[in-house]
């Protein structure tokens, strides 16, 4: 990245989120590709760790964000208006939301990479989440009703598709027949 002068300058060597002086490194924010100066974010490292998920969130550090949601820097007001939403169970943030100001483009960048709450969400046997289009593989053999075949254990299953209503079911082909799998009998 070739914004890091420009960085610098631009957040009086402080960070633009906490006004930190100390450990602070340029942040590219998702699902941006950090091809702008407004895409980048000069952050401390506690405000970094804690939005990649290297660290939990201390819901007092992000006080800040009352001053910082203001800043003029795009990607700034993203990570305010993110933040805020993930501490709604404090009560502080919800004037803070109700504050905030986002134009259209900037509201649809930040609301881009935050989970629905009511997101249906799907896990394999070992509590990892799983993706429309991942691999997995079986561990266990499964008869396949309807079909007069046993899906073995090891087969990898490819470009799953998940049930949308139901966490415990995901779809895919096994010996070229579409089935539908319970995800406690799969692993990533």
């Amino acid at each position: 990245m070739s914004f890091d002068k420009e960085l610098i300058a631009r957040s009086a060597g402080q960070c633009e989120v906490c006004a930190s002086t100390e450990n602070l490194s340029a942040y590219v924010v998702p699902p941006t590709m950090g091809e702008k100066l407004d895409d980048c974010v000069y952050i401390c490292k506690t405000c970094k760790d804690q939005l990649e998920g290297k660290a939990d969130v201390a819901p007092n550090h992000w006080r800040c964000l009352n001053d910082s949601m203001w800043s003029e820097v795009d990607g700034v007001k993203v990570i305010a208006y993110r933040m805020l939403n993930s501490l709604k169970d404090e009560v502080w943030p919800m004037d803070l939301l109700e504050m905030i100001y986002l134009d259209d483009d900037t509201l649809e960048l930040a609301k881009s990479t935050m989970e629905d709450e009511f997101t249906i969400k799907h896990f394999d046997c070992n509590g990892t989440q799983l993706l429309p289009g991942d691999t997995v593989v079986l561990i266990k053999d499964l008869e396949v009703k309807g079909a007069n075949f046993t899906a073995k254990r090891g087969t990898s299953v490819r470009n799953i598709r998940l049930v949308k209503d139901n966490s415990e079911h995901i779809e895919g082909k096994v010996n070229g027949q579409g089935i539908v799998i319970l995800t406690q009998f799969v692993k990533k």
